[in-house]
């Protein structure tokens, strides 16, 4: 037995909290009734319906893009503007795991499965993420040991530890690029902690997520996710919980 938004999204129709949605709505139905009830459990030969359309499974599909500068990080915009999901040649509907903002660029990993995809985000869990950062200002042997220690932010949360390395720094123009790796998903973390710093971000890339990393994927271009690459990514959501 599974609970039901599990189900409707290993199938690919949403995300988990999206496929919660459907069902608080009344879009979804379970052997001919409709189901309201969130953690419903259902088994494999129930008849799951989806706005009265079955549910079946798809193929699942696993994507890494390098995310171009001024391209929104969702499936869908109400502004039109460029999104992720544009770049991809995939008849599947696919969505990105997480996001990078709209003025950062770098790799990110899209899929149709939403539990896969639910694991790599879940607060509970810690992928690592690397970050080649150009900030406006240069930073003193305090600051790198404060992102090492961890940043307090504007709403008061305190990130983990970080991992820094300085790059260069150049005192002509008043600017350092630095290396960072956090292991959270918070909304602009790093320019966050940057400016918790009383620095400016000036160009963000995330070279590498978990495992997953590839210096010759040009700009807008994309990969099939590797086999390994996936193990490798469900491992570390398992093992990376943080106290």
């Amino acid at each position: 037995m599974e609970r039901l938004q599990k189900v409707i999204a290993k199938a690919g129709i949403a995300s988990r909290r999206a496929a919660e949605k459907l069902i608080t709505e009344g879009r979804v139905s379970v052997n001919g009734s409709v189901v309201t009830q969130l953690g419903t459990q259902v088994n494999k030969d129930d008849v799951i319906t989806v706005d009265d359309k079955p549910l079946e499974a798809e193929e699942r599909v696993y994507f890494v893009l390098n995310k171009p500068r001024k391209v929104v990080s969702t499936a869908n915009d109400e502004h039109d503007r460029a999104k992720v999901t544009d770049l991809i040649d995939c008849p599947l509907r696919i969505f990105p795991v997480g996001r990078l903002d709209y003025d950062s660029s770098g790799l990110i990993i899209l899929t149709n499965d939403g539990s896969f995809a639910n694991t790599l985000t879940h607060p509970k869990y810690h992928i690592p993420r690397k970050y080649h950062v150009t900030i406006k200002g240069i930073l003193t042997k305090n600051d790198i040991l404060s992102l090492k220690r961890g940043i307090v932010l504007d709403d008061g949360y305190r990130t983990h530890p970080a991992e820094v390395k300085m790059v260069n720094y150049d005192r002509n123009s008043e600017r350092c690029t630095i290396d960072i790796t956090i292991h959270e998903g918070k909304n602009r973390q790093i320019r966050r902690m940057i400016e918790a710093l009383g620095y400016e971000v000036v160009k963000l890339h995330r070279t590498e997520f978990g495992p997953v990393r590839d210096d010759q994927l040009p700009s807008g271009a994309y990969r099939r996710l590797k086999p390994y690459e996936i193990k490798c990514l469900k491992q570390l959501a398992e093992k990376g919980e943080i106290d």
